[in-house]
């Protein structure tokens, strides 16, 4: 009896130990999970200047603490791991939305500006105005301070405009113009209307003139070559 005793002690303990094991493996394959979905988190919640200059610091700590999960896991029963692994794959695929994103980014700014997005930007601010030459964000209460924008841009570098320049710059007035006509019906006051008007009246000589100047003077650039 006494041995029986002692052997069911003994069994006791043993399988105490093993699901303890268990218990342990586990817990410890929830904490690296629940810290590579906090980093990810983390990401998530960081400017995109941040992490285009730390990228690549970023990329050495994702992949270590994907290898920490992975090492965490090995020694799971196969329920177990397939739950963790999934959590852990949708960690995974959280940052490779980030990565996209950024790594995007990254790869638009090796490339050339497009002549023309310089000069939008140039009239309007970055990225304002793209190829669709949508206005939607002027209204009422800013398209005064957008043609004032515009003609004071205008005057600062038409001298180192081209006749591409020209043509781009006419494109883009005659689009701000268009949204003028929305805007109009939108509530534009009577004064930024007229305010508006005199810009216009200003600048449509003037833009005319340059235009013809700088035909003329390509023509002879083309010559003398």
């Amino acid at each position: 009896m006494k041995k029986n005793v002692l052997k069911l002690g003994l069994f006791t303990m043993l399988l105490i130990g093993m699901v303890s094991c268990k218990d342990e493996g586990k817990e410890m394959a929830d904490k690296r999970i629940s810290e590579l979905e906090s980093y990810v988190d983390s990401l998530k919640a960081e400017s995109a200047d941040n992490l285009e200059t730390n990228w690549d610091a970023i990329s050495v700590e994702f992949d270590k603490r994907k290898m920490a999960v992975n090492d965490a896991m090995v020694n799971l029963k196969e329920d177990a791991k397939t739950e963790s692994q999934e959590k852990a794959d949708q960690a995974s695929a959280k940052y490779d939305e980030v990565k996209a994103d950024i790594v995007a980014k990254m790869e638009a700014k090796k490339m050339p500006m497009n002549p023309n997005q310089k000069l939008r930007d140039t009239f309007f601010g970055a990225g304002k105005v793209g190829e669709d030459m949508n206005f939607s964000w002027v209204n009422k209460d800013n398209i005064l301070s957008v043609y004032d924008a515009f003609f004071e841009s205008y005057k600062a570098n038409k001298e180192n405009f081209s006749r591409e320049d020209y043509d781009e710059v006419k494109l883009m007035y005659e689009a701000l113009d268009s949204r003028k006509n929305t805007v109009e019906n939108e509530g534009l006051s009577s004064e930024d209307n007229t305010k508006i008007a005199s810009i216009k009246f200003k600048f449509g000589p003037m833009f005319k003139v340059n235009r013809i100047g700088a035909k003329s003077r390509e023509m002879e650039e083309a010559k003398e070559e």
